[in-house]
């Protein structure tokens, strides 16, 4: 499940139909899944198949930071995309007003 996660991730961000201005937050979203599993699946995986539970102090403190911080990042980026879309239903003829830098 985690390579299939990690593929369709991979060809969002590669599909060149995709790099539109539009789709800018979805490639970022693709991109910060592909960390945010990548911070814990690696790990489960090595520690299911030696069959350990044991984990040093310093990896789990950078495991827990790093999906945290990708956690917050992903929620970031949808809540971006939420208001994105909604100023595009809502407001139409100001989008690009108000979108712009």
């Amino acid at each position: 499940m985690y390579l299939v996660t990690v593929l369709g991730n991979l060809l969002i961000i590669s599909d060149s139909h995709l790099h539109m201005p539009m789709f800018f937050f979805l490639s970022n979203l693709s991109l910060a899944d592909i960390v945010f599993t990548s911070t814990t699946v690696p790990k489960d995986l090595k520690n299911i198949q030696t069959q350990s539970r044991v984990s040093n102090f310093a990896g789990c403190i950078s495991q827990i930071y790093f999906c945290v911080l990708f956690g917050c990042q992903d929620n970031l980026l949808l809540t971006v995309m939420a208001y994105d879309r909604f100023v595009a239903i809502c407001h139409p003829l100001q989008y690009a007003a108000i979108m712009n830098p």
